[in-house]
C-alpha cells in the first residue's frame, strides 16, 4: 500500500470517528436538556429548591423568606438549602383559593 493511500484511509476513519463523537456530544446535550428540571420523588414527594418555589408560586425569593418567618410555608432546611414540597405549595394555593362572587355573562 502506497503512502498516500494509507493517510487517505485514516483521514476518512478519523472523519468517521469525529462524526460519530460529535453525535455523541449531540444526544448526551439533548438528554441533559430533557432532564435538566427532573427531580426525582423522595418518598412520593417532590421537592424543590427556594428559586423553583419563587417561580412556582410567582413570587420573589425575598418574599418565600418573609413566608417562611411568618410560617406560612412549610419548608426543611438541609446544610443551608431549602427544600419545599410541590404538594404543599399546592396545597397552599388550593387553600387560598377565591372564587369569583358572580360570574360575568
Amino acid at each position: 500500500m502506497r503512502e498516500e493511500e494509507r493517510t487517505s484511509g485514516m483521514m476518512v476513519a478519523d472523519e468517521q470517528i469525529l462524526a460519530r463523537i460529535e453525535e455523541i456530544e449531540q444526544t448526551i446535550a439533548s438528554a441533559k436538556e430533557t432532564f435538566k428540571d427532573y427531580r426525582p420523588l423522595f418518598c412520593g414527594d417532590r421537592w424543590i429548591s427556594d428559586r423553583e418555589a419563587a417561580e412556582f408560586l410567582q413570587v420573589s425569593r425575598h418574599t418565600l423568606l418573609a413566608y417562611r418567618q411568618k410560617n406560612i410555608l412549610p419548608y426543611v432546611m438541609l446544610g443551608g438549602k431549602v427544600l419545599y414540597r410541590e404538594s404543599d405549595l399546592q396545597g397552599i394555593l388550593q387553600r387560598n383559593y377565591v372564587p369569583a362572587s358572580r360570574y360575568i355573562h
